[in-house]
């Protein structure tokens, strides 16, 4: 196993997949370090949406190599709840909120705890459970709507309301698919800060079309393309690749 290996959170190598002979994955290698935020960009079908299918144990590919946590643990060799478990969570486009209850029922709803079914009936919330909600709140901008039900917030603090139901259970890694789409301006600055705030404790992976966004969130780029990495870079250096041009920006 590479140094490169053992010292990343992500590790995928040579990743391959094809879906009735269109091959979406092409050799994909990607690496994400600890604590990084990294931003992913390409045009439709370039396989960012299968990427994170692999990531998650919702799709095996045909060959490569994918390690999680240094090396540690196999992805290709775990299922979805599983891979769930072990520290990773995704957020897809459409947020997915408990609409009937409260914000803060929601992100207690989604608390790392033991799920059996003697846990759930005996659970009583402690205080370091009140603290970690109160500090999610606090991180993605809803203390103020707490007691509200999560039907009266904007499409972009459901958004937020999400992105605090991954972090309550505590990934190491999380994968973020267009979180702006459908924002306000205001709300998608906001997105870019919230992020980078929560990258400083753990690894995030944002999938984003804005480019204007990804440029606030001012992070390493890498532009896929027909299943492969096109360039990888600084926003400036991507978006003057002449093959990202091409392939994406020039469309």
């Amino acid at each position: 196993m590479s140094d490169k290996t053992t010292s990343s959170l992500l590790y995928l190598d040579g990743v391959c997949v094809s879906f009735d002979g269109f091959k979406a994955l092409n050799s994909l290698s990607f690496v994400v370090e600890p604590g990084e935020l990294r931003a992913i960009i390409g045009p439709n079908g370039a396989g960012k949406t299968t990427m994170m299918d692999i990531i998650t144990g919702k799709t095996r590919p045909d060959s490569g190599e994918v390690f999680f946590d240094g090396g540690k643990i196999d992805l290709t060799k775990r299922d979805e709840a599983e891979i769930a478990q072990l520290g990773i969570g995704r957020k897809f486009q459409k947020p997915t909120v408990f609409e009937s209850h409260t914000v803060w029922d929601n992100l207690e709803l989604a608390l790392n705890k033991p799920r059996g079914v003697f846990s759930t009936l005996f659970y009583r919330m402690s205080a370091q459970d009140r603290e970690r909600i109160d500090n999610i709140l606090e991180t993605v901008r809803l203390s103020h709507r707490k007691n509200d039900l999560a039907a009266n917030l904007s499409h972009g603090q459901k958004q937020w309301l999400e992105i605090g139901m991954l972090l309550a259970q505590e990934p190491k890694l999380l994968l973020v698919d267009e979180p702006v789409a459908g924002m306000t301006d205001a709300e998608t600055a906001e997105t870019a800060i919230l992020l980078r705030e929560i990258a400083k404790t753990r690894s995030v992976v944002v999938v984003e079309h804005d480019m204007g966004f990804i440029r606030d969130l001012g992070v390493k780029v890498t532009c896929l393309a027909e299943g492969a990495v096109l360039a990888e870079g600084s926003i400036d250096f991507v978006s003057n690749d002449q093959r990202v041009i091409e392939n994406y920006l020039g469309r």
